[in-house]
């Protein structure tokens, strides 16, 4: 019974060393400038932008750890999409009537608009192999 006691606080101390250090890793994280390409959108500008065009579009926040190592694989995606789509970004912490109207319950949230609907929709952290597989069926 000791031993499984003495087992079960190692591993207990393991986890919580984990957690501290993935949370110090991430804190760390620099803020890279978004690629000159990338939209930044706005309630103002969002239906304008996306008319006629197939943009993918970032739900993202300040805060958002997930989000902040997001930015360079969308910064990829931005410069090898060439004519074929635009790539754009929604604070929706300065933006929350869009991410409302769009139900955006976890971020990142990409989303995929053709013509200015919603086509294609992906959460979490996706790599640029990936979304530009997708963008590529949508065009």
């Amino acid at each position: 019974m000791k031993t499984v006691l003495i087992i079960i606080g190692v591993i207990a101390a393991l986890f919580i060393i984990l957690v501290i250090y993935s949370r110090l890793k991430l804190k760390g994280l620099e803020n890279v400038p978004p690629h000159e390409e990338i939209l930044i959108l706005t309630d103002k500008n969002f239906n304008h932008q996306l008319k006629g065009k197939l943009v993918l579009v970032d739900f993202w926040a300040e805060w958002c750890a997930p989000c902040k190592l997001m930015l360079p694989i969308l910064n990829d995606v931005a410069s090898s999409s060439g004519d074929s789509f635009k790539v754009a970004k929604v604070d929706v912490d300065k933006n929350q009537s869009l991410a409302q109207k769009y139900g955006i319950r976890s971020i990142p949230t990409l989303i995929a608009f053709k013509d200015g609907k919603e086509a294609a929709r992906f959460v979490g952290v996706k790599n640029k192999n990936f979304l530009l597989k997708e963008m590529e069926k949508l065009a």
